[in-house]
């Protein structure tokens, strides 16, 4: 193994001093729409350079972003890749926005081409090469030097093929994708995009929007983690998927407080692993403490492979309260949950925060602005933003995002006979359910995610309650919304609803018995800053006003109504929202995050009160 390791970091070396193969000197982001302050820092030739993977760590790693070729060709003559390219793309940037250098749509009757050699000639004896996509909206073809590698259906999850055996001997090795996004023309999962943007549906996101990239693995190697924390006994326990494994393997699990060992054990390659955690400290939006793991696959007592994790000893509950109400309880206790509707879009890169620093800025800002939550809506992040949740203590809602739309919409609790279930062709049900299992399976190991959200305001709502029964059997380790906003169900932990701009809450002695009571959006609050709008006029907030006092004042009036809902029974509130987003101008920030519309010591200050301990008590 030894060997095996020293071959691999010189491997490491030789790839990341050859992973730009395309020179960028012609590359600019398009001009003509706002932009936010790190645009400036993109870098054609570094872009999103940072290791895009946190949960499972290794070090010999090539990434392939940077000046690919590309052309956008009609659907039915799309089959063969173009003879020749109409120019380059920047990856990971969507080939509809500004930081891709392109800002061209793409739609249901064409395709969009990729195409980049990479000077990489492995010569390694039992090992296996993996290419990795972060997220690609939506079908995705791809080809290794000539030859297809796999196709997959989905834009937000991520995957992986192995393309070993697809190599040439040669230094020069050629990487073709080919992807059709219907976008709103489609039955499947798209959250906010739409072709025609308007109101509070934006710009379509086609293609590659997050880091692709090259890994080099032993033949038998660790393929996944899942990690389940239990507070009350004091435990975690491992589970490890094996690719290749023999029937002696043996997986050693070793946890780390810091330097210090707190825990080991080794079993079968086929088992979990049971590790005992003494005196745990425990993970919260005040003390988001982290354990380090290490991961190896052993042989004969020699390590095979190895990665590098973590976890945090965090639960989250439905416990009853004094008053036999339904509350949201971390770590046994309550806490009122409070944040912000995070869309995740950026004027420069849709999709795609144009830097790492960028993609953790929206969390700092929501953290000092005295927000303990955030709901990330109808999206889904890189991994890396959800590290950095868990890092910061950042409590955090996933949302399913949304597709096929088009039933009945009643928000109401307690009201039936207008709304709809979206009657779903098989094939679009299958999407749906393939992609949210892929989702969950991507992004069940960070502890900041607490809660999953399968629909929203009834957006393609359909089996409403096998889809949220599945959820909750599938990761019983969290709680489940399932219809945020209405077309309620008596299925799930919560009752979600929405209301603009004034804080509401269904009545906790007709719904509070059974379920968790939510405010999943309110506020909605606008205020247009000039130079600093998608569009110079008609924009559009749920209110809007012409000053930053004027939003402020109004602002704080609304919060002062949330004491006596939580004490009656309010558990988590979301308000809409983090920033403004094309012609949205209801954001705390503007949409180049140029501009705090709210101070955020002021805020804080405001907030800090929410999550007095002393308004709620629950049932020992």
């Amino acid at each position: 193994m030894k060997n095996a390791l020293l071959i691999l970091g010189m491997l490491t070396c030789f790839l990341t001093g050859n992973s730009q193969a395309q020179k960028p000197a012609d590359w600019k982001y398009v001009e003509g729409k706002i932009v936010t302050p790190w645009a400036e820092k993109v870098v054609a030739s570094n872009v999103h350079p940072e290791y895009p993977r946190p949960q499972m760590v290794r070090q010999n790693w090539l990434n392939i972003n940077g000046l690919w070729n590309y052309s956008i060709v009609p659907k039915q003559s799309s089959d063969a890749k173009p003879a020749a390219f109409a120019g380059q793309i920047l990856v990971p940037f969507a080939v509809e926005s500004a930081l891709s250098g392109v800002a061209r749509t793409v739609g249901k009757d064409s395709v969009l081409w990729y195409q980049r050699t990479i000077e990489f000639a492995p010569k390694l004896k039992n090992q296996r090469v993996l290419i990795h996509f972060g997220a690609v909206d939506w079908k995705c073809d791809v080809v290794i030097n000539g030859k297809p590698a796999g196709t997959h259906q989905g834009g937000y999850d991520p995957f992986t093929f192995d393309i070993t055996d697809l190599l040439v001997k040669k230094k020069q090795q050629e990487i073709s994708v080919r992807v059709w996004d219907p976008s709103s023309d489609g039955p499947q999962p798209r959250g906010k995009q739409i072709k025609n943007p308007n109101s509070i549906w934006y710009t379509p996101v086609t293609g590659i929007w997050q880091t692709v990239w090259i890994e080099t693995v032993p033949t038998t190697h660790i393929d996944r983690l899942i990690q389940t924390p239990d507070i009350d006994k004091q435990t975690v326990t491992i589970s490890a998927a094996i690719n290749n494994a023999q029937p002696t393997d043996k997986i050693k699990i070793t946890a780390f407080d810091g330097a210090s060992k707190v825990a080991e054990q080794e079993v079968a390659a086929s088992e979990s692993a049971l590790l005992n955690i003494a005196n745990p400290k425990l993970w919260s939006p005040e003390s988001p403490f982290l354990y380090d793991l290490t991961i190896a696959v052993t042989r004969n007592g020699k390590v095979v492979d190895e990665v590098k994790s973590y976890f945090a000893m965090r639960k989250i509950s439905m416990q009853l309260d004094e008053n036999g109400v339904q509350r949201m309880a971390l770590n046994n206790k309550f806490l009122f949950q409070y944040g912000p509707l995070d869309q995740g879009w950026w004027p420069d890169g849709l999709y795609t925060a144009p830097t790492d620093e960028a993609l953790k800025f929206d969390i700092l800002k929501t953290k000092e602005m005295g927000f303990n939550m955030i709901r990330k809506h109808v999206k889904v992040e890189p991994a890396r933003w959800y590290r950095y949740c868990d890092e910061l203590g950042m409590l955090v809602w996933q949302d399913m995002p949304s597709g096929d739309m088009g039933n009945v919409w009643e928000q109401r609790p307690g009201i039936t006979g207008a709304e709809t279930e979206k009657d779903r062709t098989p094939e679009s049900e299958n999407i749906y359910n393939t992609e949210w299992k892929a989702i969950i399976d991507a992004n069940r190991h960070f502890p900041s995610i607490v809660v999953w959200v399968p629909f929203n305001e009834a957006w393609g709502q359909f089996k409403t309650e096998e889809i949220t029964n599945w959820t909750m059997q599938y990761d019983p380790s969290r709680l489940v919304n399932s219809a945020s906003g209405g077309n309620f169900h008596p299925v799930g932990h919560i009752i979600d609803m929405h209301n603009y701009p004034e804080p509401v809450m269904p009545r906790p002695d007709i719904f509070g018995a059974k379920q968790i009571i939510v405010l999943g959006e309110f506020g909605g609050l606008g205020l247009p800053v000039d130079k600093h709008t998608w569009q110079q006029k008609d924009n559009w907030g749920y209110q809007s006003f012409k000053s930053q006092e004027e939003l402020f004042a109004r602002y704080q009036s609304l919060i002062k109504r949330f004491e006596p809902l939580i004490k009656k029974g309010l558990s988590a509130a979301v308000y809409t929202q983090t920033t403004d987003v094309e012609v949205e101008i209801n954001g705390l920030m503007t949409y180049d995050r140029k501009v705090v519309k709210f101070p955020e010591a002021k805020l804080k200050q405001i907030h800090t009160p929410l999550y007095n301990a002393d308004w709620v008590k629950l049932k020992p």
